[in-house]
């Protein structure tokens, strides 16, 4: 069977769940995984015979994928900012909006800065952080167990020095002080659920995604009041949010004294990131 003919079907089997580019660049990034080609590659040998590892690898990768399984956790693998990242079902898939967010860090790094990741799951932000700034100390923390088990991987992978701390931040404190508090914690509620992909619900961490209707900002709060304990004088605290709870968390921030604070939008024209900073 020619490579082109088994794309076809990867596009009429996940019709029920993808358009026809999306199924075909998830059966790109599968043959990718499986052959170690690059995307030009795989143009030039889309009309070629499939061998028979080609073959059965990218059907057994099809079944799991009609099962409604995120194909980063297929091929156990996601980008985030120009790397590949080491993903499981313990931790979020890297986004690119926070990928804006890491960006917006990087434009207000100070050298020599201590930063601190809170619900650094996969190690994305962290381990990026600390590529693009080698001169800076990161410090990054999980509830999760099995989260950590995968950020020491890819900090491994990505030859960064990271100290990695199993804490709830809940119930967390400490005395080191830091330059940049970040974190991209749980915010999506329970009402919300309903608008979600099964891709998400079935298969990625509720743990790090889900907070009660009733108390949205719980994590939000606690990383905001610890931030007022260990944030230098001037030092900033950043945050992925909830796109819909910008209002809430402007004066939630306000409320703790917290000065400077900017709502930004995506790309998509959504309110996802806020910054603020801890008056000297």
């Amino acid at each position: 069977m020619k490579i082109k003919e088994i794309e076809r079907l990867y596009q009429d089997s996940l019709a029920g769940q993808y358009d026809l580019n999306e199924a075909a660049g998830i059966f790109s990034l599968v043959l990718e995984s499986i052959s170690g080609w690059s995307l030009n590659q795989i143009n030039i040998h889309i009309m070629q015979e499939a061998s028979a590892v080609q073959y059965d690898s990218l059907l057994a990768a099809l079944s799991e994928l009609k099962t409604g399984k995120p194909v980063q956790h297929v091929v156990h693998t996601a980008w985030f900012y120009g790397k590949q990242f080491e993903v499981t079902a313990d931790v979020l898939i890297p986004r690119p909006e926070t990928e804006e967010l890491v960006e917006w860090i990087l434009q207000s790094l100070n050298p020599d800065a201590d930063v601190l990741d809170i619900g650094t799951g996969s190690g994305c932000i962290a381990i990026t952080i600390k590529s693009k700034r080698a001169d800076v100390k990161v410090r990054a923390m999980d509830v999760s167990e099995g989260a950590l088990v995968i950020a020491k991987k890819n900090a491994a992978l990505h030859h960064t020095e990271i100290e990695f701390l199993q804490e709830d931040v809940l119930n967390y404190s400490t005395e080191q002080k830091f330059d940049i508090i970040v974190s991209n914690p749980p915010y999506i509620t329970q009402r919300e659920k309903e608008e979600m992909h099964d891709h998400v619900l079935l298969h990625e961490p509720h743990l790090a995604l889900f907070v009660t209707d009733e108390n949205p900002l719980i994590f939000y709060k606690a990383i905001a009041d610890l931030a007022m304990n260990v944030l230098k004088p001037d030092g900033y605290l950043f945050f992925e949010i909830n796109e819909y709870l910008g209002k809430e968390m402007i004066a939630m921030l306000k409320g703790l004294n917290f000065t400077d604070i900017l709502l930004k939008k995506d790309m998509q024209g959504k309110d996802r990131m806020i910054r603020c900073k801890k008056g000297a």
